[in-house]
């Protein structure tokens, strides 16, 4: 197990460019199973998780040529179905969440994929119900071994329908897409998720072929066609790093300038920073956090305390309420956090605490956070890193505190951030990495 020893206090300044979206590339290396044609895919981040899905997709038989940094060729004119059924595959497949989202192309193009039940974040439940339900209604059998924890989904035919998710689930309605494009016929999905993620996989698919309409919505519109295409295409910046060096930038009292962060994209992202007291500047699609002693969080109009909460796009990602959270510690006033998704992902408030952040957890959703004004400065303390998004903040938490912080697990904070101690080291952090 790898950690991080982070001195705390120092400010940054410099710039920082966002790494390719994790959540895109996720089901866009999924999608390059549609087509025996070649897949040209710019801006890949160099993160765990996305490097272990390439590796699964080359497993499976995709040819992967790199033509540069973050520039890559698939071509999936050779599959190999029998490795589905591997110890190999059942190994590499459960170690990666994302991995889930092969079964919906293999099934549209093959009529079957399998998946071993996959990893992940352990912040609490995450049903698979939404993509098997959809897969479903789109003509396929479903079952599942509990005692493998294999899932398999098969049909001789799928053919178009009307869905109405119960969930707007980001990876349910790709993994739903990436099937229907290849159906027989209209499908029709009603309540689907619409992040800019989802937008990218349509358009990508459109290029390759398909016939996808009411991107952007929550009624995706799907004409089937008979076969997919090769196409070129291009990651968004990470919605999500931007976030978190928002938060950096604040919580070290630090001048930042993010990089082409494809503002355009953000949603409410800055709205709800801007909600703590924490400027920003737009200078083209270049973002400019400013060196700031002190930043306020908001009330409502009536008064009352601000409140924060998570909700499918356009509303606040889920992603960021703990970089939220950890930046409303030395802020001055209150707020209440509200993890709506997540029955887990609040637990690592208890490390803030020891770091003498003042906050009340109080249920497995909500915690309110009453803000130091910088009066009372955090700690460093030895912590573990129980997922990607609760890693960063804590790393973000270090980085801000008085003295030495040790970060172990360091592993969670890898799999969705690309070098992060190299980047914040060269704008003037203080990160040793140590392999464990």
């Amino acid at each position: 197990m790898g950690s991080f020893q982070i001195e705390g206090g120092r400010k940054l300044k410099g710039e920082l460019t966002p790494q390719g979206a994790k959540n895109e590339i996720l089901q866009i290396l999924c999608a390059t199973l549609l087509t025996p044609e070649k897949v040209e895919i710019e801006n890949i981040p160099d993160i765990v998780d996305v490097n272990k899905l390439i590796d699964l997709l080359g497993s499976l038989g995709v040819k992967i040529q790199k033509k540069g940094t973050g520039h890559y060729i698939f071509q999936a004119d050779e599959i190999d179905l029998d490795y589905l059924t591997s110890k190999e595959f059942h190994s590499k497949g459960s170690s990666l969440r994302g991995s889930i989202m092969i079964v919906g192309p293999l099934l549209g193009r093959f009529g079957k994929g399998y998946i071993p039940k996959p990893g992940g974040d352990k912040i609490g439940r995450r049903r698979l119900d939404t993509h098997f339900i959809g897969f479903e209604k789109l003509g396929a059998t479903f079952s599942y071994d509990a005692k493998t924890h294999f899932y398999k989904a098969e049909a001789k035919k799928l053919k178009g329908t009307f869905m109405l998710l119960d969930e707007a689930s980001v990876t349910g309605t790709a993994n739903i897409i990436m099937a229907a494009v290849l159906a027989e016929g209209k499908t029709s999905i009603y309540n689907a998720a619409c992040e800019p993620y989802i937008q990218q996989l349509c358009k990508m698919m459109n290029a390759m072929g398909a016939n996808v309409s009411g991107i952007g919505s929550n009624l995706i519109i799907i004409e089937g066609v008979s076969e997919m295409g090769g196409c070129k295409h291009k990651v968004l910046p990470d919605m999500i790093e931007v976030g978190s060096f928002i938060g950096l930038a604040a919580m070290t009292q630090s001048e930042i300038l993010l990089k082409n962060v494809g503002y355009e994209h953000l949603g409410m992202i800055p709205d709800v920073f801007k909600k703590l007291g924490i400027k920003m500047e737009l200078q083209g699609d270049d973002l400019l956090i400013p060196e700031q002693e002190a930043y306020e969080i908001e009330s409502f109009i009536d008064g009352s305390i601000m409140t924060i909460a998570d909700a499918p796009w356009p509303g606040f990602t889920p992603d960021l309420l703990s970089i939220v959270l950890v930046v409303a510690t030395q802020a001055k006033g209150s707020v209440i956090i509200h993890q709506k998704m997540f029955e887990s992902r609040l637990f690592f408030v208890d490390k803030l605490i020891d770091m003498g952040a003042q906050i009340i957890l109080c249920d497995p959703h909500r915690a309110t956070v009453i803000g130091h004004g910088r009066a009372n400065r955090l700690r460093g303390i030895q912590m573990t890193s129980p997922d990607i998004r609760a890693g960063v903040s804590l790393l973000i938490a270090a980085l801000s505190a008085e003295g030495t912080s040790i970060i172990r697990n360091i592993e969670q904070i890898d799999r969705g951030y690309q070098n992060i101690d190299k980047r914040l080291n060269a704008i003037g952090a203080n990160i040793v990495r140590n392999e464990g």
